[in-house]
């Protein structure tokens, strides 16, 4: 029994001693703040990294080189390349195609046509001036004959220009010149008004008028047309350029296809001992089509087009130019009467009438343009106007040479009966250059629509026709190679 120390006061009664610990108690642990590490505690590891996100291209290159590894996968892989080959080569074909089939059509149907109209508008331009000197010299005996050439002329050109500003764009160069000339037009019948009345009065200031007027055809009016012909016929040729340019892209991608099916089927076969699949057999068949369509097809109408340029389009020009020569020539013999040696110009040390040195001139280029259209005429049809035609020249040469001879030995009424006189006179022959050359422009016109029109059917349907065929070929490489595939299932 344990005894309290000496001196010590007794406890109360029914409380017990208490014990002290043996190890002194822990402190209670201080819960972790919110949102952080236990104090004291070491900092959490770093996260590990996240592999960068992959795109759906490397996804799906995976993707092939693992189908690569297998025969069916090959074959999809296949299959898939040999119907976009086919398909691109159908539709580069009918892209190539139509773009050549429509700038033929512009040839055809367009271009040639407003080419026509151009130099029409300057051939009536000459023909007005031409008619209207020779109404002058009539003076009150104008015949109706003569008046109605003049006003057919300026209707024409007038005509022409409404259809060139038509088909012309507002900011081109065509439209400026198409104006310019539309201005130019009524002052032209002003001033030609004017000489006619003080003609038919007896004032010599109708002359002046008169040769007035004739400069500014000559010197601006017809030069303006010129460049409308030009620009016309540069779109022209920019057409032709167009429609006879090879289609090397579609060749190109044809041989290719061709080549691709070949290789196919000869895998096909090293694979299986078949000779023939029925689908690469289609594709091949219907690529080799659209290849030897367009191969044929554009090699004709190229030949063709080409056939119209050289003995249509340039035959067109020459005679064009002869034509408007002639009448050039015409005007300025009838201006030599009408100025009386009025007008000169300096020749070397030698003074010579301006109007009859321009016809001299103008007679030159006539017998050139007569001879280049002798050696493109590809026919009788074409030559015999032709000919005609020189024969008309020589006749007109000889005639004037005579009313010169008159003139300068001061008959100038026996000068005027050589020119406008009728029978034995110079109108005579210009009159007959005249009608031939008409003849061999319709001849002309005729042959370039044919061989023009025959080369724009051999583009027809093709462009429609390779775009059905290159889909026919491309179901059937995958029906051939979905054939294959059958067998693995």
């Amino acid at each position: 029994m344990n005894r309290p120390p000496k001196g010590s006061a007794a406890p109360p009664p029914g409380t017990g001693v208490p014990t002290l610990p043996a190890v002194p108690p822990r402190s209670a642990s201080v819960p972790p703040q919110r949102g952080g590490a236990p104090a004291g505690s070491p900092p959490p590891p770093p996260p590990p990294p996240t592999a960068p996100r992959r795109t759906a291209f490397a996804e799906g290159l995976d993707r092939l080189r693992a189908a690569a590894v297998t025969e069916p996968g090959r074959l999809r892989i296949i299959g898939a390349l040999l119907a976009a080959l086919v398909v691109a080569f159908g539709a580069v074909t009918a892209w190539q195609m139509h773009e050549r089939s429509a700038a033929a059509d512009d040839v055809l149907h367009r271009s040639q046509p407003l080419t026509s109209d151009a130099a029409d508008i300057y051939r009536s331009l000459a023909e007005a001036n031409t008619a209207a000197s020779s109404g002058f010299l009539a003076g009150g005996q104008e015949t109706e004959e003569s008046r109605d050439r003049y006003e057919k002329g300026i209707r024409t050109a007038a005509e022409g220009l409404v259809t060139a500003a038509a088909d012309s764009d507002a900011d081109s160069p065509s439209a400026d010149t198409i104006t310019r000339l539309n201005r130019l037009l009524p002052e032209y019948k002003g001033l030609i008004e004017r000489a006619r009345t003080y003609n038919r009065q007896g004032f010599p200031v109708g002359g002046a008028y008169l040769r007035y007027a004739n400069e500014k055809m000559q010197r601006e009016m017809l030069p303006a047309a010129e460049d409308l012909y030009k620009t016309e016929n540069r779109r022209l040729s920019a057409d032709y350029d167009d429609a006879r340019s090879y289609p090397w892209a579609a060749i190109g991608l044809g041989v290719l296809a061709l080549a691709a099916l070949a290789w196919a089927q000869h895998r096909n076969y090293r694979r299986t001992n078949r000779v023939l699949n029925h689908g690469m057999v289609t594709a091949t068949a219907t690529a080799a089509v659209v290849l030897l369509w367009l191969v044929v097809g554009h090699g004709v109408a190229r030949s063709n087009l080409g056939d119209s340029h050289d003995h249509g389009v340039r035959s067109l020009n020459v005679l064009h130019d002869a034509r408007i020569a002639s009448l050039k020539a015409r005007g300025n013999e009838n201006l030599t009467l009408v100025a009386r040696g009025a007008e000169t110009k300096k020749v070397g040390d030698e003074t010579v009438d301006a109007y009859d040195f321009d016809f001299g001139k103008n007679m030159d280029a006539l017998g050139n343009g007569l001879a280049r259209a002798a050696s493109l005429a590809d026919d009788e049809a074409g030559e015999r106007p032709v000919t005609v035609a020189k024969g008309n020249m020589a006749e007109w040469k000889e005639r004037h040479a005579a009313a010169r001879e008159q003139d300068e030995n001061g008959n100038y009424q026996q000068a005027l009966d050589l020119v406008i006189g009728g029978e034995g006179a110079t109108d005579e022959c210009f009159d007959g250059v005249d009608a031939s050359l008409a003849t061999a422009l319709e001849h002309e016109e005729r042959e370039f629509a044919q061989a023009a029109g025959d080369g724009l059917d051999a583009m027809g349907y093709l462009p429609q026709g390779a775009g059905v065929l290159a889909g026919l070929g491309a179901a059937g490489a995958l029906l051939g190679i979905g054939r294959r595939l059958s067998e693995y299932r």
